[in-house]
C-alpha cells in the first residue's frame, strides 16, 4: 500500500480517535485484545517462519529472542492491551489552570499528537503494544517493524484491526507500514502527515531516523546500564541484583552490561560472583585486577566498556572509589539505568545526585526500569532525550498539550 494513502487515512483516523470516550478507547481495546488472543495459532505460525528465516540468515540468538514468540508472550501480548484498557485516560486531564486578574480563565489539557510513527526492530511484541498504547492516548499509529518480523506483524496488526473494526472504529488507527527503505525515508520526511517519530532498536537504527528525520523524533536510546558495587554494599544484595539484572533477560535495553566493583570489597564479592556469573552462562570480561580472580576471565578489550553485549556477556572493572565509578559511568554510559548498591546513605545520595541517567537505582535491579513494572500497563519505549519525555514513555508521554482560555468578552488593553 501506498505510504501517502497511509499517512493520509491515519491523519483521518486521528481525528475519530481524539474525540472518543474513554469508554468508546476501553471498549476497543479488549475488542482488540480478544481479536488478538483468538488468532494465537496462527500468530505463533508466522513468528516461527519469522524465526527461521533469522536463524538461516546466521541471527544472533539474543536478536533471536526478542523475536521470538510463544503462548505465554501472546497471552501477554494480549492482557498488555487489557491493562491499557483499565488505565487512566491521558486525554483531557489538567496540567495546570488558572485565573487572571480580569477574570479570563486559562487552562493547559494533554490532547493527542495525532499521527505517531513508530520504527523498531524485531519485536513482534511491540507491535501490539504500541498500536494499545496510542489508541487509548488518542492517536492513530504507524507502524514500521524490521523485515525480520513481517509474518508475525503482518497477523498481528491484521488482528488489531479486526478488533478495531469490530468495536467501530476506523481500522486505519493502526496500520502496518511495509516496503523498502525509501518507505521509512517516505515515513522520516513526512511533515503534515506524521506528528512524531519514535526509534525503538539498536544504537544504528536510532542514530539514522534521529540524523535524518524531518519529523520530530523522540529519541529512545540504547542501554549500555552499569551496577555499582560500593564499599558499604550487602554481598547478599549485590549478588542478588547482579544476577537478576544480568541473567534474567540478558538481551533487553535495561540488563546491566558492565559490573564496578569498590576495590575494598571485591575480596569479598568477586569469587562468588564469578563462580555465580559462570554457572549462569556469562563470559566475563575483566580488568587485570578482575583477571586474578578467575581464570577464565576474558581480557576485557580497548572498546569494552562501551558494549551494549545485549546476551551472556559482562564487562568487569574494579574501581578505588566512588568517584572513580562516578567518572567511569560519566564517560561510557547511555544514559539509561545507572545502579548502585550500597548501605551507606551518603554514597547512595551522592550517587543519586550525580549520575545523569534516565533511571537511577539504588539496592534494585534495573530490570524493574519498564513501563508495565512502573504501572503503565506497557511502554512506546524508554526514553534518554531530556526534551518532552525521559525514561519509560507510558500514555501521558504519547500526549502534547494545549492552552484553553475562556473569557466573558474581556479585551486586551
Amino acid at each position: 500500500m501506498d505510504f501517502r494513502f497511509q499517512a493520509m487515512a491515519a491523519r483521518a483516523a486521528s481525528r475519530q480517535l481524539a474525540t472518543l470516550t474513554r469508554d468508546a478507547k476501553d471498549d476497543a481495546l479488549r475488542a482488540m485484545a480478544d481479536s488478538l488472543a483468538s488468532t494465537g495459532e496462527q500468530l505463533l505460525e508466522a513468528n516461527e517462519a519469522d524465526v527461521s528465516a533469522a536463524r538461516e540468515a546466521g541471527t544472533p540468538e539474543g536478536v533471536i529472542d526478542r523475536l521470538r514468540l510463544d503462548a505465554a508472550r501472546i497471552a501477554a501480548m494480549a492482557q498488555g492491551l487489557r491493562d491499557v484498557a483499565s488505565l487512566p485516560d491521558p486525554v483531557g486531564d489538567l496540567v495546570r489552570g488558572w485565573r487572571l486578574g480580569n477574570g479570563v480563565e486559562v487552562r493547559q489539557v494533554r490532547v493527542p499528537f495525532g499521527v505517531v510513527g513508530i520504527i523498531y526492530e524485531n519485536r513482534p511484541n511491540v507491535t501490539a503494544d504500541a498500536a494499545g498504547l496510542c489508541l487509548k492516548s488518542g492517536n492513530a499509529a504507524l507502524l514500521r517493524g524490521s523485515r525480520s518480523a513481517i509474518e508475525s506483524n503482518r497477523v498481528c496488526v491484521a488482528a488489531l484491526r479486526a478488533g478495531l473494526k469490530a468495536a467501530g472504529i476506523d481500522a486505519h488507527a493502526v496500520s502496518l507500514v511495509e516496503g523498502g527503505r525509501e518507505v521509512t525515508g517516505e515515513m522520516m520526511a513526512a511533515r503534515g502527515l506524521v506528528d512524531v517519530l519514535i526509534p525503538r532498536g539498536g544504537a544504528g537504527l536510532i542514530t539514522a531516523v534521529v540524523e535524518g528525520a524531518k519529523v520530530p523524533v523522540i529519541e529512545t536510546g540504547t542501554g549500555n546500564c552499569h551496577l555499582y558495587v560500593d564499599a558499604s554494599a550487602d554481598v547478599g544484595k549485590a549478588m542478588a541484583v547482579l544476577l537478576n539484572a544480568k541473567t534474567q533477560r540478558p538481551s533487553v535495553c535495561n540488563a546491566i552490561e558492565t559490573l564496578l566493583v569498590h576495590r575494598e570489597i571485591a575480596g569479598a564479592l568477586l569469587p562468588q560472583a564469578l563462580d555465580a556469573l559462570r554457572e549462569a552462562g556469562v563470559t566475563v570480561h575483566g580488568t587485570p585486577e578482575v583477571q586474578v580472580f578467575g581464570d577464565d576471565v576474558m581480557p576485557a578489550g580497548a572498546d569494552e566498556f562501551d558494549s551494549e553485549y545485549l546476551s551472556l556477556d559482562l564487562a568487569v572493572k574494579v574501581v578505588a572509589s566512588l568517584d572513580e565509578a562516578i567518572e567511569h559511568i560519566r564517560q561510557h554510559s547511555t544514559g539509561h539505568s545507572e545502579t548502585i548498591i550500597a548501605e551507606s546513605r551518603a554514597s547512595a545520595d551522592r550517587f543519586v545526585a550525580e549520575i545523569d541517567a534516565a533511571a537511577v537505582l539504588v539496592n534494585t535491579s534495573s530490570r524493574f526500569v519498564d513501563g508495565g513494572e512502573f504501572g503503565f500497563g506497557a511502554e512506546i519505549g524508554i526514553s534518554t532525550q531530556k526534551l518532552h519525555a525521559r525514561g519509560p514513555m507510558g500514555l501521558p508521554e504519547l500526549t502534547s498539550t494545549k492552552y484553553i482560555i475562556n473569557g466573558d468578552g474581556q479585551v486586551r488593553r
